[in-house]
């Protein structure tokens, strides 16, 4: 709790912004670019996919970035519940529309893959289904938290649904071991190591670490941009009051 204290008062959050945000775009820069020449240029093509593989470098990203996302939002929503820190409130709001994102790149690109590998755009397989349901869930809590007049009664009521829907994240998660799904098993991470080769894991490591920069800027620029709309408003209320 200290460096959540310490980090939820809303000028050091400020001061910490100006110094993360510039060096996650320069990250995210760089390691696109480097990936992107390594899974057109350095990659193979797969002997069973072809040249359809390569959708798995934003696929595979973007599924990650949607769980992740999801996560932060949950955890950012007990620290709202508990201990009513508003940046953390702002936080989960920052995290839902870049979430929401990944999620719908996910789902399009996996519909995309799975036209030419499996015969259909899509089937209701557990894992597509639980991924959709995720979707669903950012855009609930987008609509749910907008639906107050008040942001405090928006940020307690969205947090709950937060809590509530983490429950599909071991779905998802689990899915391809639990039930018998058209969807492959972990290939990445696995008790027995990798089953991808190296030349498809560094570009696939640089797409996700292009993804999370990307993320972490632009939550930190929504962030900002909150905090500057609720100051604003704060400063009407006084003035009117």
């Amino acid at each position: 709790m200290g460096m959540f204290d310490y980090l939820a008062n809303p000028a050091r959050f400020q001061r910490l912004a100006l110094i993360i945000s510039p060096i996650a775009w320069m990250v995210f820069a760089v390691s696109l670019a480097a990936g992107l020449y390594f899974a057109f240029f350095n990659s193979p093509a797969d002997y069973q996919q072809g040249e359809t593989v390569r959708i798995m470098y934003i696929h595979v990203p973007s599924a990650w970035m949607a769980l992740m996302a999801y996560c932060g939002m949950a955890v950012m929503a007990v620290f709202y519940l508990v201990w009513k820190h508003p940046l953390a409130d702002i936080a989960a709001r920052a995290m839902a529309l870049p979430g929401a994102g990944f999620a719908l790149i996910c789902l399009i690109t996996g519909s995309l893959w799975g036209r030419p590998m499996w015969g259909t755009w899509w089937v209701w397989d557990a894992r597509l289904t639980s991924m959709l349901i995720l979707l669903f869930l950012y855009i609930g809590y987008m609509v749910l938290v907008d639906s107050f007049d008040r942001d405090d009664r928006g940020g307690k009521a969205g947090s709950v649904l937060l809590l509530i829907g983490a429950v599909n994240i071991p779905i998802i998660k689990f899915s391809v071991d639990w039930w018998n799904t058209l969807h492959q098993g972990a290939s990445v991470f696995r008790s027995g190591g990798p089953l991808i080769d190296s030349t498809m894991l560094v570009p696939l490591f640089l797409m996700a670490l292009a993804a999370l920069a990307w993320f972490i800027g632009i939550t930190i620029m929504r962030m900002r941009t909150q905090l500057g709309h609720r100051r604003l408003l704060a400063m009407r209320g006084r003035a009117h009051g």
